[in-house]
């Protein structure tokens, strides 16, 4: 699980020498809702596997989706990006 958040945190700061404006805002967005996901799993301590970590990530993102935080095009992005995080967990 650790070394799924250390490539995660690696994957986001890399995309600052690499990514676009429009995928540095997503990458952002995105960042937020994983760093508070491990953040509330670590003060509560649980020790979520990558598949939880994921599903908790993914239900924030759709609560957000619904309360229309983003628009279209940068809801494509976050995806785009989020697709790419969850592959660094297998």
């Amino acid at each position: 699980m650790n070394t799924y958040i250390d490539a995660a945190q690696q994957f986001f700061d890399n995309l600052v020498e690499t990514a676009t404006d429009d995928q540095l805002f997503a990458g952002g967005y995105l960042r937020g809702h994983f760093d508070l996901a491990v953040g509330y799993a670590q003060v509560e301590g649980v020790t979520l596997s990558s598949e939880e970590l994921n599903n908790t990530i993914e239900a924030s993102l759709v609560k957000a989706y619904h309360a229309g935080e983003l628009n279209d095009e940068d809801k494509a992005h976050v995806v785009e990006i989020w697709e790419k995080i969850k592959k660094l967990a297998q």
